[in-house]
């Protein structure tokens, strides 16, 4: 899939949304991408992830044993992407603030692992998920994301497989542009706050 593509889908699906955001990072966007609505759709949560699949090195994916997403915005790419791979996909959740494998979830030692999530912005979450795998016993060898938000400078520790960069400006709270900061701010993500 070409970046016209994968943008069409998310166009698509309306999951390409002009405004003020507050990201899950706590940091400010004047656009945001509804990962959500564009997984909705089981068929195009699958070209999605077949994409992302074929992105991955073939060495690589043929070492996968297991894919472990977090919660909440990882799961359907998480589950998609253990189809498109043929191994087992679980996800991490953090119900008490830290992320952990729940549900009867487990990892043998060792067990080599895709770690998958929807957007990566600071890799802050991304990074609290491979240290719940690795606490687990996973030995994580890659990570990947149907968008890098990043700019491509996030820094995760592990290779790095994104669908697609997007580069979309992001600020700080108290440095907003003028016409950011005369739209009132929503929280489209899944965290509370």
């Amino acid at each position: 899939m070409t970046d016209d593509e994968i943008l069409a889908e998310f166009r698509d699906a309306e999951a390409l949304l002009e405004g003020h955001f507050i990201l899950s990072s706590g940091l400010r966007s004047p656009r945001y991408l509804q990962c959500a609505r564009v997984l909705m759709d089981p068929a195009r949560a699958e070209r999605l992830a077949r994409a992302l699949a074929q992105k991955i090195p073939a060495e690589l994916r043929e070492s996968i044993d297991a894919v472990v997403s977090p919660a909440m915005g990882g799961v359907i790419i998480g589950h998609e992407m253990g189809r498109a791979l043929g191994k087992r996909a679980m996800f991490v959740e953090r119900p008490d603030g830290v992320f952990g494998l729940r549900r009867g979830f487990a990892l043998t030692p060792g067990e080599r692992v895709l770690m998958v999530e929807d957007v990566v912005t600071t890799g802050l979450s991304s990074k609290e998920a491979i240290a719940a795998i690795e606490t687990a016993g996973g030995n994580v060898l890659a990570a990947a994301s149907l968008v890098d938000r990043s700019g491509g400078a996030v820094e995760l520790g592990v290779p790095f497989v994104p669908l697609i960069r997007i580069d979309v400006p992001a600020y700080s709270a108290d440095d907003l542009p003028d016409a950011l900061a005369a739209i009132p701010a929503i929280k489209p993500g899944s965290r509370a706050g």
